[in-house]
């Protein structure tokens, strides 16, 4: 894919662009004192100059000397919430005399064009559309807005602390999932179009060929943002997770979790969720509603009156094992695409790198029950 040159005072043309083709631009923002993303009236509400510092247990942003729109890595979202809701409406129903009648709740998708997503993001969005639309039942309301979508991404130029995306295989360059990929230069952006979409918008901007000293500063701040990062074991490794089921290290770390549920509401892969029915007071008209949901939950495991993952340690293993090994089993590779959130905004700094390590440091041959 050719790559192309946008002057840095030009990249209001790529906002109006998205605007005049009917999109609603979700980017980058600052909004208390995280990097969020939400609706964009104007190219000044990027997070210009801003950069996080994160580590176990601790987000903080500060504002750096220069004059780059995308000198972050992540903040507490990916791009799940605009796909997959905290809150869904499934059915509605009448209850009249002559019983219940049920109502369908048709999706409402937005033309949606999101500037700002990483390598990691997109490889989650992938796990999620394996989840929710292959198979034989796709999710009606994520299929909707998924065709909806318009991508913008931007290759990583740093690494947070909490990085770990290159043991996942899942960045810090995009590879794919895009239709356009911004790497972010002092003097303005290479841009390249990754499909039709992104063809379309590229011809209705000021650009010109990228010379081979841009292509390669590009190259060397995403080998610079790679060297950076900490390791993960492979998915080899972490597969062995099952035969760690009776560790002591899952009751030394449900010692200091609270399963509070941070770490898989900040996760751009988790997709947990329950339905409750709700109804008026006077109990005439009813909803469905799905909510997101979280195997730190007790109630989460209630199973014909009884709770199964009674203990926290039980929850913990269950979120770590599944995210970590037998997701492979279920989707051909690891849940977790070395984000780092879950490390950032975990209250008690629970580092999933430093348990990952220690579960498989030794295995103490204590069976895989429990």
């Amino acid at each position: 894919m050719t790559k192309r040159f946008l002057a840095a005072r030009d990249l209001h043309r790529l906002y109006q662009a998205l605007v005049q083709g009917g999109y609603e631009v979700i980017g980058p923002r600052v909004k208390d004192d995280a990097i969020v993303f939400a609706p964009l009236n104007h190219i000044d509400e990027l997070p210009w100059g801003w950069q996080e510092q994160a580590e176990a247990g601790r987000y903080r942003l500060q504002h750096t000397a220069g004059r780059r729109a995308f000198a972050w890595n992540t903040g507490p979202q990916g791009l799940k919430p605009w796909l997959f809701q905290p809150e869904q409406v499934l059915w509605r129903a009448d209850n009249t005399e002559h019983g219940l009648c049920f109502r369908a709740v048709e999706p409402s998708p937005k033309r949606l064009a999101v500037i700002g997503l990483r390598g990691c993001d997109l490889a989650a969005l992938a796990i999620q559309d394996q989840h929710f639309l292959d198979g034989p039942y796709a999710d009606p309301f994520y299929r909707a807005q998924r065709a909806q979508l318009l991508i913008v991404a931007v290759n990583c130029a740093r690494s947070a602390n909490t990085c770990f995306c290159v043991s996942t295989g899942d960045g810090p360059e995009a590879r794919a999932g895009f239709d356009l990929l911004l790497d972010e230069l002092d003097a303005g952006y290479l841009l390249q179009a990754g499909s039709d979409l992104g063809a379309a918008m590229v011809a209705r901007l000021p650009l010109r060929k990228a010379t081979d000293k841009q292509v390669s500063e590009a190259r060397a701040l995403l080998a610079g943002a790679s060297q950076q990062q900490r390791a993960m074991p492979g998915e080899a490794e972490l597969a062995q997770l099952v035969d760690r089921l009776d560790h002591p290290r899952w009751q030394q770390v449900a010692e200091r979790c609270l399963a509070c549920g941070n770490c898989t509401s900040v996760c751009p892969t988790c997709f947990c969720s329950k339905q409750d029915t709700e109804g008026d007071v006077r109990n005439r008209q009813l909803e469905q509603v799905q909510r997101w949901d979280s195997c730190f939950s007790e109630q989460h495991s209630y199973i014909t009156g009884k709770v199964v993952r009674y203990e926290i340690r039980h929850r913990y293993r269950q979120w770590l094992v599944h995210k970590l090994a037998t997701w492979q089993q279920q989707f051909g590779r690891s849940g977790c695409v070395g984000c780092g959130r879950c490390i950032a905004w975990c209250p008690v700094a629970i580092d999933l790198v430093e348990e990952a390590q220690a579960l498989l440091a030794d295995n103490p041959q204590e069976g895989k029950h429990g």
